[in-house]
């Protein structure tokens, strides 16, 4: 299933909102019997859908109603998941992006329509002193919407492209090689390479390398502390990192990760991106979230940093190779986040699913 379908879908069934309604200060967390039936939802999952392990999280205004971890976080099943296991995010990471910028506009360091490239832009000419004019017209907001006109993920995504380039360099690649497909702010197309080019916006407003930036200046706000920029190898798995299984043996280690940093090179807990993502207004003014939340300039179903529906839900999925994510947060403030360490065929919209099913098995915990 392509991102389009799976996004529409989602659309229908889950997502994300700015404050949390009163209803949610009456959820409890599950009984002992609710608890029983999400772990036997969840080992069914794992051995219908072939996947090693799992980590669910749900939770309200910075509190953890519910975590678990399923399966086996090895190849050999000989450690089990717990909940303080860490999983690659993969696109679950634009959303932490997609809030630090919209923190930067709220201190005055940038503004939705400022210029990115050339000599108005917030990068000036550090990736090229002649780019295309339809370049120096993407702004902050191109970025953060997909609507910049290029660099689409498909087969061409240039965050995908030659892992031993080193990120300036790609950037600078990019630019100068790949040109534009559709005018700027007239059509949406997925782009990482957008978000990776936001991150070094922030590093340039802010004076700060961006995982810096993240975890000091913004997660550490919610409470978190173990959130991370992933390594590339399995010997340089981080401590409590989960492996990430495939069936073509090492695929999922053959990535730049760290390059991949705004859009999808995080790590993290469940629990954490319960945290991150039900602590929103910690971080955020109403109006800035009211704005990250509000789709985009070509319309559809993608805002900035999230995807959207009009219940109003928010919530991002994310897939690499052994990886497979979602994080959520429903119109009535319940807020969840699944992680695997594989990915197969239609994995995103059966997580999806599951996690639903797993919040529908607990009495009191409204969906």
């Amino acid at each position: 299933m392509n991102r389009r379908h799976f996004v529409r879908h989602v659309g229908q069934v889950s997502a994300f909102t700015a404050l949390a309604p009163a209803w949610a200060a009456s959820l409890r967390k599950p009984s002992k019997d609710d608890a029983e039936t999400i772990r036997s939802i969840a080992e069914d999952f794992l051995l219908e859908h072939g996947i090693e392990g799992m980590a669910v999280a749900y939770g309200r205004d910075g509190e953890i109603l519910f975590e678990a971890g399923y399966g086996s976080a090895d190849a050999d099943g000989k450690e089990p998941v717990t909940p303080e296991h860490r999983f690659r995010i993969a696109s679950v990471s634009k959303p932490i992006t997609a809030t630090a910028v919209m923190m930067s506009v709220e201190k005055g360091l940038l503004q939705l329509d400022s210029k990115v490239f050339g000599p108005q832009g917030i990068l000036g000419d550090t990736y090229g002193r002649h780019l295309p004019e339809s370049v120096r017209a993407i702004t902050v907001d191109h970025l953060l919407t997909h609507t910049s006109g290029g660099w689409a993920n498909d087969k061409n995504d240039p965050m995908f492209i030659d892992p031993k380039v080193p990120q300036d360099e790609l950037i600078k690649r990019t630019l100068a090689g790949q040109k534009q497909t559709h005018d700027v702010g007239t059509h949406y197309a997925y782009s990482n390479f957008g978000y990776c080019v936001l991150g070094r916006v922030l590093e340039k407003v802010t004076k700060l390398p961006y995982e810096t930036l993240i975890t000091r200046h913004m997660l550490a706000k919610c409470g978190i502390q173990d959130m991370r920029v992933a390594g590339n190898t399995l010997a340089g798995r981080q401590p409590r990192e989960v492996m990430y299984l495939t069936e073509k043996p090492g695929a999922a280690y053959g990535m730049n990760v760290p390059r991949m940093d705004a859009h999808g090179g995080w790590i993290a807990t469940a629990g954490d991106l319960v945290r991150f993502a039900s602590q929103l207004p910690k971080l955020l003014k109403e109006d800035s979230i009211r704005t990250m939340t509000s789709r985009g300039p070509a319309g559809g179903g993608y805002a900035r940093g999230w995807s959207v529906n009009d219940v109003p839900n928010w919530w991002h999925g994310g897939s690499l190779p052994g990886t497979s994510t979602i994080l959520v947060r429903t119109a009535k403030g319940l807020c969840w986040a699944g992680l695997l360490n594989r990915r197969t065929e239609g994995i995103g919209l059966a997580l999806d699913r599951l996690m639903w099913r797993m919040a529908g098995a607990v009495q009191n915990w409204e969906t």
